[in-house]
């Protein structure tokens, strides 16, 4: 999560593998959850992306440090800018981007026959209210159409601010996490080798509670990318704008709330550091944790 001084081209590589490999994990396990009903639950959902955003992160890190994400890299780019040089942000993002968009494209051509198959049993009519159901394998939608449905009463439940307001705050949570596990001063942190996982697992415990509100996004190009490919494939404005005009409560909530996170960490970190405590050695009360 961090940016290895490597050549911009090999950095936009690796960026564009790691969304790749992370969006068609992802958006695959939705699509064989919703189409097929291969995965059982948010929970087994929750997993295969949280692998699948482990499996990435170890596939991209050595190219670009595997943000995979704008909003992390925003939040680098803001907090931790010697870390993550400003002027490489705007790549990083079109990176990410195209990584998603060629992740919802190879999602759709695979899963094709099946969104048809499901369409006519479900009596849908692609771009029509309603067809966010399968809409849903590419973009995402609040609340989630899985559990409750695309009537109105299931869209009253959430508003476009409510759902900006969980994409915000489940953001900010992965971002100090990611940072805390990044950096040099948390002496609790795993190995470097190590914190794919636990952002892997943090991921997928974020998903299991908060997919049921907006399908827990926390990634602006993980939800964009996919739903760009939706628009094209005759989804229309269910996937753009969307059903209640609140794609951009996937894009916002993000990028606001990423960097958030990412601060309060700075925070606590330079009030203990004030406080007189080491960076690098646990306090006696420490140990024993």
């Amino acid at each position: 999560m961090k940016t290895i001084s490597q050549p911009l081209r090999l950095a936009v590589a690796g960026e564009v593998i790691g969304t790749y490999l992370m969006v068609l994990f992802g958006t695959g396990a939705v699509a064989s959850s919703v189409l097929t009903g291969a995965q059982i639950g948010v929970w087994q959902v929750a997993v295969v992306w949280g692998f699948g955003v482990t499996l990435a992160i170890y596939a991209s890190a050595s190219l670009s440090g595997a943000h995979l994400n704008p909003a992390i890299s925003l939040s680098f780019a803001l907090l931790r800018p010697g870390e993550f040089p400003r002027r490489r942000l705007v790549a990083y993002v079109l990176a990410q981007l195209g990584g998603a968009i060629l992740a919802g494209a190879t999602i759709a051509a695979l899963f094709w026959p099946l969104v048809l198959r499901y369409e006519t049993a479900k009596g849908l009519a692609r771009g029509a209210r309603g067809s966010e159901s399968a809409a849903m394998i590419f973009g995402e939608y609040f609340p989630n159409p899985a559990l409750f449905g695309t009537d109105a009463a299931a869209r009253a439940l959430v508003s476009p601010l409510h759902a900006a307001l969980v994409e915000g705050f489940g953001t900010a949570v992965l971002v100090f996490i990611v940072f805390s596990l990044t950096g040099r001063e948390n002496w609790a942190a795993p190995a470097a080798n190590l914190a794919p996982f636990f952002i892997g697992f943090t991921i997928a415990v974020l998903i299991s509670l908060f997919s049921p509100i907006t399908q827990a996004g926390w990634n602006p190009a993980r939800d964009f990318g996919p739903r760009l490919v939706a628009y094209a494939l005759g989804w229309g404005e269910i996937a753009i704008p969307g059903p209640a005009g609140g794609f951009w409560a996937y894009i916002v909530g993000p990028l606001v709330g990423g960097p958030l996170g990412g601060a309060l960490y700075c925070l606590l970190s330079l009030g203990r550091r004030a406080s007189g405590y080491s960076s690098q050695e646990p306090q006696p009360w420490e140990k024993s944790l």
